[in-house]
């Protein structure tokens, strides 16, 4: 385990030099089954995988759960070495961001919308830190989940923007038996609120039975989603279509769409989506 980045690179070097391809996983911890289907692609794809645990602060909100998030990193580790990784980096805030750092990365437009508008800052930390994991670790690939949707293309934008030389990798989102996609903040939620949290995925089910059955139109599929969580009482913070390449709104008829979702049960907040396209 490396805590530091000159740890992190002296092994990255040394398998580099053997000729071997580097990917890496980037994590905020508590990992799960999700996260390990990321590493096993990591695994099948590359000669060294290296994933990241670190809780990134400033991809934090002042009233998000920076504080409560959990960090179970002994589980985290020993979860890494039985699934092959190579390589974990968890170092401390302070060594990501050492004393006079003032440099932040955006990508505009993508990353003021959807989630950017409910957490202006989100994208920017996500970003910041993504790069400079790139940066430290400089794989040849590195894979993310679809479950974070506008994540992922975010980050395809800024690599190509800024050329650096990774290949980003997006993996399907991983479910509980149910449809609930998971995240480490499924954690938080009761037995209730996840029984209302799963209104997400029962909305996205509805709307692609909808797309199959032919409705292409984008009003009518999100109505559907929405109809689901508004009979679970769940917080809605957006239900919405998009081009799966740009994140543009799409409205009337499509001919392919990504349907994003977020909403709150309690204090909890869910994110979910599904690529509709001719070949669902």
């Amino acid at each position: 385990m490396a805590r530091t980045i000159e740890e992190v690179r002296r092994a990255v070097g040394a398998a580099r030099r053997e000729g071997r391809v580097v990917g890496l996983v980037p994590t905020l911890g508590a990992l799960h089954a999700g996260h390990f289907s990321l590493i096993e692609r990591a695994r099948e794809e590359c000669g060294l995988v290296v994933v990241s645990i670190f809780v990134n602060p400033t991809q934090f909100g002042p009233d998000e759960d920076f504080e409560r998030y959990p960090r179970p990193f002994e589980k985290d580790v020993a979860g890494c070495e039985g699934h092959g990784v190579d390589a974990v980096f968890a170092p401390e805030a302070a060594e990501m961001y050492p004393e006079g750092f003032c440099t932040e990365v955006q990508v505009k437009g993508l990353g003021s919308v959807l989630e950017g508008e409910f957490r202006p800052a989100h994208f920017a930390g996500v970003c910041t830190v993504v790069l400079k994991l790139l940066q430290i670790v400089q794989p040849e690939v590195a894979y993310f989940g679809e479950k974070d949707y506008q994540q992922l293309v975010i980050l395809e934008q800024m690599v190509r923007d800024l050329n650096v030389p990774v290949r980003i990798v997006g993996c399907a989102t991983v479910r509980e038996q149910d449809g609930m996609a998971l995240s480490s903040r499924n954690a938080y939620l009761s037995a209730e609120e996840r029984a209302r949290g799963l209104a997400i995925a029962h909305g996205l089910r509805a709307a692609e039975a909808a797309w199959k059955s032919g409705e292409r139109r984008a009003e009518t599929l999100c109505a559907l989603v929405r109809q689901e969580l508004q009979g679970a009482e769940l917080e809605i913070d957006y239900v919405a279509a998009a081009e799966p390449e740009t994140l543009k709104p799409v409205e009337g008829a499509c001919g392919k769409c990504v349907l994003l979702v977020a909403g709150r049960a309690g204090r909890t907040r869910l994110l979910d989506n599904v690529i509709l396209s001719p070949e669902v």
